[in-house]
């Protein structure tokens, strides 16, 4: 029988060193039960969120093209289309089975146990305000996701003492569209109860049912300790509240919940979480002063849960009740670009408005840089929605005009004049795509704190990764390598195929990134600029290190087990084994014996290390991750604080990690420091101190002889990228002459690619012919002697041969890349086809495409190593 009940207390593993559960674990088990939905409530913060959100988007993806499917089927059968020999009864089995499949559709609830200051949030005197109240608050639609984000942001913003801490008034302030609970014996109920003062519970609840109506739910708990070393007293708590949290309930017609104060996922993972806590508070497994939880904090069935609380059904049933409160809605959110200033004099959003009509734009960002309509009627109108609408274009349209205007100036000091057709024609593709894929304001920031950091003295890379194919960075001064001359290719870094954020990585010097990033936070504000958070997780040998700490392992035997953990796992099926301690016990005899080890402590050890691997231990900042919003962060993702190493002062940090805030519309940026360019900027200004020489780093000549005979000897100690021996000893055997064998050398110096370099080096000197499958080939490997080393040269050369476009060059560029073999079986017929219409015969064709396959897995950013090269140089 299943009894209605879904979970609204769980704490995962983001309840750091608390919780012990990972989500997909709590998610898997919960949908395994037939359980609907679940509430995710760590304490105190909402690191999880954005992970459970978008696992349980996975798990659902199946069962939502189903639902798609069945609602196709059943409009036809309505329709009276298809061939069926008992129209009615298809139709009623084609609803019954949508319904069926509905209901498979699992719904995640986004909460926090939060805790609630006795008096105010700004109160920090005494021990009073060290605490708080806990309380369960769950957002019920995207208004109350929304608040929610506000309550707990302004918790660790403005409230932080011992925990993030919020409190009545901002409860009150933040209410719409949020459910609560009372929480567990932490809450303010149980609290007052306990202290003997149920006059104060009673007023506590009336002030809570006040506020949230039908919304506020009294929770109920047992926990009932089964095993010696667990706490026991708190069932007789739990029990003892339980009866005036009846009669409050009744009295006030408040409904009430049961929940499991979920901790870990199954009852065998309650000594791995006991050895957790011994962590978290720094004490060891049998010391007899130490916290005890009950070891009944697991994700318990509904069945579980129908055995506690069968006296009280109403109180499982109502957590169905909740669950149907909550609405389906989404967390993600289409790119928010920050507001760049435009000067008033070049144009305003209400100028524009007056001068270009909804057909105008919709013309415009329709068509390609030609003017050409590419576009069927229903995507061309899919596309003015997903930029925004027309509202939005007028502001995209005066960025994209103004990001034009500053980059063909910008190319009037960077090419002679007038412009070359290549040169205009690449400019107007980049200008258009930018435009058309709504980040002319991400360009536009860029190069402003570029140019800022420059005025300032802050050594500024040359660029970095892909961002250097495009003449448009070139010419605004946010990279220093000329595509055009190296043939790097902009759809390495945007591609209108695959719309994805840019994703512009800028190297200041040490010292500097600070100074701009402290002119990025004044610009926009300290509410609008946040860095990002970094879990940092219990790895394999830090999960054996830990548990034997806490279980009083000898230190020697603790060293001997982590060494036993190899650096690297056999392969299967050509790929290694994932690095954890369960696939490095079935490698290595010595780690399985220490599994059965007469000394319980080590077996133990073995044992419970394996289920806390993995565990978030703390939270970080990423090295160079920086978001910065157009309106306050907080209005889109919650924010913790974290200390600022430099200067020492709190500075915002997103709650969702770097992988996934992007999802959310937030724009990231990497503001990396970079040492090289510190030694760099000393060297200059000894120069100028010892000579009175000032020397313009970006334009030196990148042809000086004494340069490559310093390459030439092997003389690089020191230098970024090409210091290694094994580097050195092939610089002195391929004696570079050009600013090209350096890239390449840059490329081909990797696992993989390096058995190319005596290759490479043999036909630099004539030792081996330089041969071309077709002759044509040499326009783009003639820098490399006929060897294809960067994924730009498969990229240019697939259009050469066979007409690919931009976006299906960089298709093949990807595929190739991470060997996807769907996508390559796709390809390769356009390819051959293609190339046969220049009359190429097949077979080279076949030839060049086998060739292709086996090295562009190993093949290289040509825009990245042309930076690094460059930097070195």
């Amino acid at each position: 029988m299943q009894h209605p009940f879904v979970h609204l207390h769980v704490h995962s593993q983001y309840s750091v060193l608390d919780g012990q559960a990972s989500i997909a674990a709590l998610v898997d088990k919960a949908m395994k039960d037939g359980m609907p939905g679940m509430a995710l409530t760590d304490h105190g913060n909402m690191f999880g969120i954005k992970e459970y959100f978008n696992y349980v988007k996975k798990k659902n993806g199946k069962t939502k093209d189903a639902i798609k499917d069945l609602k196709k089927r059943l409009a036809e059968l309505e329709e009276g289309k298809g061939e069926v020999d008992d129209r009615e009864k298809a139709i009623a089995e084609c609803r019954e089975e949508l319904a069926a499949t509905e209901k498979k559709i699992f719904k995640p609830i986004l909460g926090c146990e939060m805790y609630v200051a006795r008096r105010s949030m700004e109160s920090r005197t005494d021990k009073v305000d060290a605490g708080g109240w806990h309380l369960i608050v769950l957002a019920k639609n995207l208004k109350g996701y929304k608040n929610l984000i506000k309550l707990v942001s302004n918790a660790w913003t403005r409230g932080y003492y011992y925990h993030p801490r919020t409190d009545k008034t901002e409860l009150e302030k933040y209410s719409e569209g949020l459910i609560i609970c009372s929480a567990c014996l932490g809450g303010e109920l149980p609290k007052k109860i306990m202290e003997q003062d149920v006059v104060a519970a009673e007023d506590a609840a009336k002030w809570f049912k006040s506020i949230w109506g039908d919304d506020y739910y009294i929770e109920l708990q047992r926990h009932k300790a089964t095993v010696p070393r667990a706490s026991h007293d708190t069932y007789e708590k739990q029990i003892e509240v339980e009866k005036y949290l009846i009669d409050i309930a009744r009295r006030n017609n408040i409904k009430l919940i049961c929940s499991n104060d979920v901790h870990f996922v199954n009852e065998e993972n309650a000594e791995a979480h006991d050895r957790l806590i011994c962590l978290n508070t720094g004490k060891d497994l049998d010391d007899p002063q130490r916290m005890l939880y009950t070891k009944q904090e697991w994700f318990k069935t509904s069945e579980e849960m129908a055995a506690i609380f069968g006296d009280i059904p109403e109180a499982m049933t109502n957590t169905l009740e909740i669950l149907d409160k909550v609405e389906f809605y989404s967390i993600d959110h289409a790119p928010i670009m920050p507001t760049f200033a435009i000067p008033e004099e070049f144009g305003t959003e209400e100028g524009y408005r007056k001068q270009f009509t909804e057909e105008d734009l919709f013309n415009e960002f329709t068509r390609n840089e030609n003017g050409e309509v590419v576009l069927s009627e229903e995507k061309a109108r899919d596309k003015i929605e997903k930029l925004g609408g027309y509202d939005k274009l007028y502001r995209i349209k005066l960025e994209a005009d103004y990001l034009k205007k500053l980059a063909f100036d910008g190319a009037a000091k960077r090419y002679p004049m007038p412009l070359s057709d290549e040169i205009m024609e690449r400019m107007t593709f980049e200008l258009h795509i930018m435009k058309t894929m709504g980040f002319p304001g991400y360009f536009l920031i860029v190069q402003d704190f570029i140019a800022a950091a420059r005025n300032m003295g802050v050594s500024v890379g040359p660029g970095r990764g892909s961002a250097a194919g495009s003449c448009v960075a070139y010419c605004l001064g946010i990279t220093q390598i000329d595509p055009i001359k190296y043939d790097l290719l902009f759809e390495r870094f945007l591609n209108p195929d695959r719309i994805s954020l840019p994703d512009i990585d800028i190297d200041f010097d040490d010292d500097g990134r600070g100074q701009v990033l402290q002119w990025v936070t004044e610009k926009y504000g300290y509410e609008k600029v946040a860095h990002i958070i970094t879990y940092g997780t219990m790895a394999t040998k830090m999960a054996i290190k830990d548990v034997a700490r806490v279980q009083k392992v000898p230190i020697p035997e603790s060293d001997r087990l982590t060494k036993l953990i190899p650096d690297r796992l056999p392969e299967v099926d050509g790929k290694p084994l994932k690095m954890n301690l369960k696939n490095c016990i079935a490698s290595v005899a010595e780690l399985r014996e220490a599994c059965e080890s007469n000394d319980p402590r080590v077996a133990d050890t073995m044992r419970y290390a394996q289920m806390l691997e993995g565990n978030v231990r703390n939270t970080g900042v990423h090295a160079c991750g920086v978001i910065i919003g157009r309106d306050d962060i907080t209005d889109w993702v919650p924010v913790s604080t974290a200390d600022d190493k430099t200067t020492g002062e709190k500075m915002l940090v997103t709650q969702y990690e770097g992988s996934v805030i992007e999802d959310t519309g937030m724009i990231k940026m990497d503001f990396l420091g970079l040492k090289t360019l510190s030694i760099i900027k000393e060297a200059l200004e000894n120069i100028r101190l010892r000579s009175g020489k000032v020397i313009d780093i970006d334009n030196i000549p990148i042809d000086d002889p004494a340069t490559y005979k310093l390459y030439c000897e092997g003389r690089t100690t020191g230098t970024f990228q090409f210091e290694s021996p094994g580097m050195q000893k092939y610089l002195r055997e391929l004696q570079p002459s050009t600013f090209e064998d350096l890239i390449a050398m840059n490329a081909l110096y990797r696992p993989g690619p390096m058995d190319y370099i005596p290759q490479f080096i043999a036909r630099k000197h004539g030792r081996e012919p330089i041969t071309y499958d077709i002759p044509i080939m040499e326009k783009y490997l003639k820098d490399t002697y006929g060897i294809t080393v960067y994924q730009e040269q498969v990229m240019l050369l697939s259009r050469l041969l066979a007409d690919f476009t931009r976006g299906e060059s960089d298709a093949l560029r990807k595929a190739m890349g991470k060997k996807l073999k769907d996508k390559l079986d796709e390809l390769k017929p356009k390819f051959i086809n293609g190339g046969t219409k220049h009359d190429y015969k097949e077979e080279v064709l076949e030839k060049i495409w086998g060739d292709w396959e086996k090295f562009a897995s190993y093949a290289f950013n040509k825009s990245h190593a042309t930076c690094y090269s460059w930097v070195a140089f």
